[in-house]
């Protein structure tokens, strides 16, 4: 059997990670090793990691964690076949999840396969929907030659929860020891130029979803664009603009067939902060520093630039 170690940054997680992590000792395929990093120790309160025996935790500081640098560092620490990135709160569905995701790798051209992430539609029904857009009910595998046609889709992934094969990982250089955001579609990127393939596990569910407020999604996607613009690649030649048009426009359409109409301004706000988050980060090198301090989610990271 193929030797799995799990990594998962924390900040501040509450009892529902407990249950995450129960829950991941009990799939169907074992895991050798969990590699919590955590960013500031007196924060951290978990029985789960008392109950289980495999269960390693690293506390680092605030100022220290880096969204690519943090998990390369738990990579390193595995000796794994495959390593598992997930976050805090995205919940395994089943007991089959790494399962599945370890099945797309009987592919060896396959380098990393990523799971489908659905929210709960009675909470948040166009959450809900906007998730279908990006991980629909089908599988698929993509490759470079899917590039023309699917542009940056070829290469979306999410550390949400992903498994990266740790040769292909290493061989690329893994994650860049520092960036903004960003850091598992940048790997995917690098794996779809190198003529290896990202998967998608529709198979493989978690439930994960954030309720972002307007602000919020205007900082992410400001952060999201910052990303792509340092790090160049394939980012600067294909574009994201006209799927995030196409996800809206159909966003638009479920909310009216199904007598939502109250919800469109919603999205229209939502939808417009979006844009203009990432337009001002695809163009950050045009603005000051107390302009960008404004507009991230991650003040650190500028702060040590």
């Amino acid at each position: 059997m193929a030797k799995i170690d799990l990594i998962i940054p924390t900040y501040k997680p509450d009892s529902s990670f407990d249950t995450m992590l129960r829950r991941m000792a009990k799939q169907t395929v074992s895991l050798n090793r969990i590699i919590i990093m955590n960013t500031e120790e007196e924060f951290f309160h978990s029985e789960a990691v008392k109950e289980l025996p495999n269960v390693e935790v690293v506390h680092i500081k605030q100022k220290e964690f880096d969204h690519g640098g943090t998990r390369h560092q738990g990579a390193m620490m595995s000796d794994a076949e495959f390593v598992l990135f997930m976050t805090q709160d995205a919940m395994p569905k089943d007991s089959k999840l790494v399962e599945h995701l370890l099945g797309a790798m009987e592919d060896s051209k396959v380098s990393v396969a990523y799971a489908r992430q659905v929210a709960d539609p009675k909470k948040s029904p166009m959450e809900a929907f906007i998730r279908t857009f990006n991980y629909p009910k089908e599988s698929r595998v993509k490759s470079y030659e899917d590039l023309e046609t699917l542009g940056i889709k070829t290469f979306f992934c999410s550390d949400v929860c992903a498994l990266y094969r740790k040769s292909s990982y290493i061989s690329l250089g893994g994650f860049p020891l520092r960036t903004i955001f960003n850091e598992d579609m940048i790997m995917a990127s690098k794996m779809i130029e190198a003529h290896e393939k990202v998967a998608y596990v529709a198979e493989a569910v978690v439930l994960h979803y954030h309720d972002y407020t307007p602000k919020q999604q205007l900082k992410r996607n400001f952060d999201l664009a910052v990303s792509q613009q340092m790090y160049g690649g394939l980012f600067l030649k294909v574009s994201s603009e006209s799927e995030g048009i196409k996800m809206v426009l159909k966003t638009a359409g479920f909310l009216v067939k199904t007598g939502r109409i109250h919800l469109l301004p919603k999205l229209v706000i939502q939808s417009g902060a979006k844009f203009i988050g990432y337009k001002l980060g695809r163009n950050y090198e045009r603005l000051s520093q107390k302009q960008i301090k404004k507009l991230t989610s991650s003040p650190s990271f500028w702060e040590s630039k």
